[in-house]
């Protein structure tokens, strides 16, 4: 079984399973298409079963491998679950679960280095995301507030109550038909409507929204120095090894020559 561990864990190893997502994620594409499995649905039902098991084996290796130590590590814990989801029996009332098997496409999130780090930095930028977010829902608060005081007597399918001027709000944020949608129709009948919106769009379209991008870099740069760090502990660690190692040699040579000379 020891064996079996470092196979699964072996980079050739990974790569195959990084292949085997991808393929399945596609046939589960192809299998809703009527057509395409009129054609060869059996076959790709043959292949989903077959993803499936190897993955299944593969986390059993890792669990009897790792024992208590695989549910220590988040990446493991989100495969498990995935892997999981699919083993549960899609007929009956669960016949909806098995639309859900597409999720194992997002084991690349924990097979593919690069997706992962993106995603640990997410995780690492949350904080500062959470901050942002709770700025946005204050600006949005306050100005669905004055926009259904101010416009909500003339418009209420936009501006009628708070909920639906942060609905509105949120459509022109985005940028979607914010002019000649709401806009423009506004300012024909409140003129200076222009002195409320436009200065909203720069603070949350642009100003505010560009501070989430900042803080994810940042979380990407911070967790890349972190990265190095550890990288440079580790090998000061070896390099100290090899000393330790090599001061030890030179202690038995010293003996034997010692020796030698008597």
């Amino acid at each position: 079984m020891a064996k079996l561990g470092i196979i699964v864990e072996d980079q050739k190893f990974q790569t195959f399973i990084t292949i085997l997502i991808v393929l399945n994620a596609i046939a589960l594409g192809l299998e809703t298409n009527i057509n395409i499995m009129n054609l060869i649905g059996k076959e790709l039902i043959i292949f989903d079963k077959l993803v499936l098991s190897i993955f299944t084996i593969e986390i059993f290796i890792k669990i009897i491998n790792q024992r208590s130590s695989f549910f220590k590590n988040g990446w493991n814990i989100f495969d498990f679950i995935i892997v999981g989801i699919a083993l549960v029996p899609s007929s009956g009332p669960l016949s909806v679960l098995r639309a859900l098997r597409i999720f194992r496409a997002m084991r690349l999130l924990s097979v593919v280095p690069s997706m992962r780090k993106v995603v640990q930095a997410l995780f690492f930028a949350l904080p500062g995301i959470f901050s942002v977010g709770s700025i946005i829902l204050l600006i949005f608060y306050v100005s669905s507030v004055l926009t259904t005081n101010f416009f909500g007597a003339e418009f209420d399918e936009w501006f009628g109550s708070v909920g639906k001027s942060m609905y509105s709000l949120f459509q022109i944020m985005t940028l979607e038909s914010w002019s000649m949608g709401i806009v423009r129709p506004v300012m024909i009948v409140y003129p200076l409507a222009w002195v409320f919106f436009v200065p909203f769009i720069l603070i949350t379209s642009f100003a505010v929204l560009n501070l989430f991008i900042g803080i994810i870099v940042d979380a990407m740069q911070q967790q890349n120095s972190d990265n190095g760090q550890e990288q440079s502990n580790t090998l000061l660690e070896e390099l100290v090894k090899t000393q330790q190692t090599v001061n030890a040699l030179r202690q038995d040579i010293n003996r034997i020559k010692k020796r030698l000379e008597n």
